[in-house]
């Protein structure tokens, strides 16, 4: 460490335990270091970054109060508190795979597992503090947001032979530079002319973005499975593959690719909440409800630990109770209310009086208590909706379709959907989930829980039209469950006999019907009743 750049440094230090803070003081000085604030609390960083400015922080992964060190760089890159003049440093003692992916992905300057030596502390250092001292005039232009300057910055960069040492990143900050600015048609030559080099696997993923961009989405894909081949990079393009499937309306594949990314990095909030919206639109209940379950478990204490994420993971288990197969509904509605019970805790004062009262009417009616639901639900009118939520207004109007009150419940989906234009968001995944919800809620009268029911005791009195309907209609919004899949297979197959009409996409049907039941793990009755179908199919 050249001296007079550790003398004119200064550091603060987000550590809580005595030895490793220790450690740090000592390798620090031992390094010429003077100007050191420490702090052990993601608070008191928080306060200290807002009175002061540091040229680094070095901040211990594995803080043990309040969020931890992950969410303060979270909340720091969500506030922009932390100009990119400064470096943000982790160090952590558990360098397992998920937890290097979440360090990844936040992109701290530098990352040194614990214990290390006062040589490697030099080494790392050295190499951040030189790096922010080169490109100090090219972040303070990123930092105002006047990419054009920060661009013609790194150009002029670039035509320093001394700078030689720091080309690689420029580079890379040149690209980044271009789809900021969203110079796609640029961006592509620039990233191809890297790779003839180099083979980056950003510049691989610059292109992959840029193709993504322009809607050339065959060359996107290309890329962008090529890069889900790297272990480097595989992550990225996980998101990346599920943004070109949303763009294609492929929504199931693009939660397959969001829950694969979520298993690799399971600390990443909003992938989650992601996974959620995805797993509403695909009518996969369970995995709405796993993936809200998980948002709970990871955002706790975090800057995401709001009222919200416990009423999302209560209503994402009322909609898998509401469409599990009987012998599972007590166990997701205790889980619900244990969700119901920890909001309470983390939020005593919380004003969310309305959203639990249909949480509730909901639960009344999984009890078959219509009459309560509907009482719960009568004090409200429409004119109020500008007052709440769309994910409350979304959950009143399930409610209120439940309950056999269709008609005010599309009006309530009426006055959400004109919030859409002014809040979509890039991927638009509620203005597709609200139109999908309004036509099944015009199309379809009866609730998830009462359709196949009401299919079943159709079948068994022999009204084989009726039944046929009703469980096409208990299949569209319950595509995974393989008791109504296995109904509705055998219900077309009475049907075909019977010479009964059909509806025009029975073939898709079918082989989406195969589909949830080969995936799905069958009892031995509903397996022997599977394989009577698939012999009648086949010799049809």
């Amino acid at each position: 460490m050249k001296l007079h750049l550790a003398r004119n440094t200064k550091l603060l230090i987000a550590e809580d335990q005595v030895l490793a803070k220790s450690h740090m003081h000592y390798a620090l000085e031992q390094l010429g270091f003077r100007n050191m604030d420490y702090v052990d609390r993601p608070s008191h960083a928080l306060s200290a970054l807002q009175e002061h400015t540091y040229d680094a922080i070095i901040c211990s992964y594995n803080l043990r109060s309040e969020q931890g060190g992950y969410f303060l760089l979270e909340q720091l890159n969500e506030s922009h508190i932390l100009p990119l003049t400064s470096a943000f440093i982790f160090t952590s003692a558990d360098t397992s795979a998920d937890i290097v992916h979440a360090i990844i992905e936040l992109q701290p300057d530098e990352f040194i597992a614990k214990p290390f030596s006062v040589n490697e502390l030099d080494r790392r250092l050295s190499r951040v503090l030189a790096r922010k001292k080169a490109f100090k005039n090219v972040y303070s232009f990123m930092d105002k947001q006047d990419y054009e300057k920060a661009l013609a910055e790194v150009e002029y960069f670039l035509l320093q032979p001394e700078n030689a040492e720091h080309f690689p990143l420029a580079m890379k900050i040149k690209g980044d530079l271009f789809l900021i600015t969203e110079r796609f048609q640029e961006a592509i030559p620039f990233f191809e002319s890297i790779i003839n080099i180099q083979d980056f696997s950003w510049a691989k993923m610059g292109i992959a973005k840029s193709f993504l961009a322009l809607n050339e989405l065959d060359d996107a894909e290309r890329e962008i499975i090529q890069l889900a081949m790297r272990p480097d990079s595989a992550l990225e393009a996980y998101d990346l593959l599920a943004k070109l499937q949303i763009k294609q309306s492929a929504f199931d594949d693009a939660l397959e690719c969001t829950t694969l990314a979520c298993n690799i990095s399971p600390q990443n909030i909003p992938r989650h909440q992601m996974a959620i919206n995805l797993a509403r639109i695909t009518h996969d209940y369970e995995s709405q409800f796993n993936s809200a379950k998980k948002v709970v478990r990871y955002a706790r204490n975090s800057i995401y630990d709001k009222p919200d994420i416990y009423l999302t993971a209560a209503r994402a288990g009322v909609d898998f109770a509401m469409t599990s197969e009987p012998e599972y509904i007590n166990s997701v509605v205790k889980q619900t209310n244990e969700y119901l019970r920890q909001l309470k805790r983390a939020h005593p004062k919380a004003a969310v009086n309305d959203e639990l009262t249909v949480i509730d009417a909901r639960l009344h009616y999984l009890k078959d208590d219509t009459v309560k639901a509907q009482m719960l639900l009568s004090d409200f009118h429409t004119d109020h909706a500008q007052h709440h939520s769309t994910e409350a207004l979304l959950d009143r109007a399930k409610a209120l379709h439940e309950v056999g009150l269709k008609k005010e419940s599309i009006a309530i989906l009426d006055a959400i959907s004109s919030r859409q234009n002014e809040n979509a968001d890039e991927l638009n995944l509620m203005a597709t989930y609200l139109k999908q919800e309004k036509e099944e809620k015009e199309t379809i009268t009866l609730s998830p829980k009462t359709l196949n029911n009401t299919a079943v005791a159709q079948y068994k009195r022999g009204n084989l039209e009726q039944s046929y309907t009703t469980f096409a209609q208990a299949f569209r919004v319950m595509p995974k469950n393989p008791s109504i899949a296995l109904n509705y297979l055998q219900a077309i197959i009475r049907a075909r006999k019977a010479n009964a009409p059909m509806l025009s996409d029975t073939v898709a049907a079918i082989n989406k019907c195969r589909e949830t039941l080969e995936t799905t793990t069958l009892s031995e009755d509903q397996n022997a009743r599977y394989q009577s179908v698939k012999n009648i199919l086949k010799n049809k």
